[in-house]
């Protein structure tokens, strides 16, 4: 799976659990939380897009992750695992 397939799922993802986002302004250093998202928001847009993805995540590994950019790399690292 590339880089590109996590990014639109997130982005997809984000549109669905905030239709105010414009998602064509997100930017990989965006904040979830800058774009109007409480943690069950987060968490919500998260779990949509893990299971989009058919991937799992330990919840102590997306603890690191500071932005949409940070939270696509993660996710298409554990893509190629």
């Amino acid at each position: 799976m590339d880089r590109e397939t996590v990014w639109v799922e997130v982005k997809k993802n984000i549109a669905e659990v905030l239709p105010s986002v414009n998602v064509d302004e997100i930017k990989p250093g965006d904040r979830l939380v800058e774009l109007g998202a409480n943690s069950v928001d987060r968490v919500e847009i998260i779990t949509l897009t893990l299971e989009g993805l058919n991937l799992h995540v330990r919840a102590h590994e997306l603890a690191g992750v500071e932005n949409i950019g940070g939270l696509v790399e993660l996710l298409h690292q554990k893509a190629l695992e």
